[in-house]
């Protein structure tokens, strides 16, 4: 079994969704033997952002780099994502690497019945860290719901949300969102292996 570990964060070793994936993650090394983990960081590594030359592959380094996310992303069963809401979404370095896994004819396509995901039996965990308070349904909400609409187009229905919010209200929310969401990490389970 393989496991994406993607974070997005750009705060660093303070990012409480860094925390949260790190958690993640280690349950699932804990519950699954021989799982295999490779991990990015599109906060130090990122993807260039869709331009017209990204699209017409000008550049060989970059056309690669997103193949080989695509491919990363095709071959993991598990993709486990920090996903920090900045200015009521996700941030940019993680759109972009939406951009590349997001492939007409590779993880979805058009059909006389409209459009098929292609990405089917995939299980994505979703780490969401929110300096304020949203709930599941605030109409401020273009990170979760965003999240949500883009892996269930590509055909992933397996999608968990672990979400720390009020993070920035003092150091007592943070340390309290941040045990909350690590209590709510559900166990793997061993048949999925």
């Amino acid at each position: 079994m393989k496991l994406l570990h993607i974070d997005s964060a750009a705060t660093g070793a303070g990012s409480v969704t860094r925390e949260l994936t790190s958690a993640i993650v280690a349950r699932w090394q804990d519950a699954v033997p021989g799982l295999k983990v490779s991990y990015r960081d599109l906060d130090s590594a990122p993807l260039p952002h869709l331009t017209g030359p990204v699209l017409a592959k000008v550049d060989q380094a970059v056309a690669e780099a997103g193949e080989q996310a695509l491919t990363q992303f095709l071959d993991s069963d598990v993709i486990v994502i920090g996903a920090p809401m900045y200015n009521f979404s996700v941030p940019s370095t993680l759109k972009a690497w939406i951009d590349r896994v997001a492939v007409a004819g590779r993880t979805f396509r058009y059909t006389e019945n409209g459009p098929e995901g292609l990405a089917k039996g995939k299980r994505v965990v979703i780490a969401s860290g929110r300096g304020g308070l949203y709930g599941d349904d605030s109409p401020a909400d273009f990170q979760e719901a965003y999240l949500r609409q883009v892996f269930g187009f590509l055909g992933v229905t397996d999608i968990e949300f672990v979400r720390a919010e009020g993070v920035a209200y003092s150091p007592q929310h943070r340390a309290d969102a941040l045990a909350g969401a690590k209590a709510a990490i559900r166990e793997p389970l061993r048949e999925a292996a």
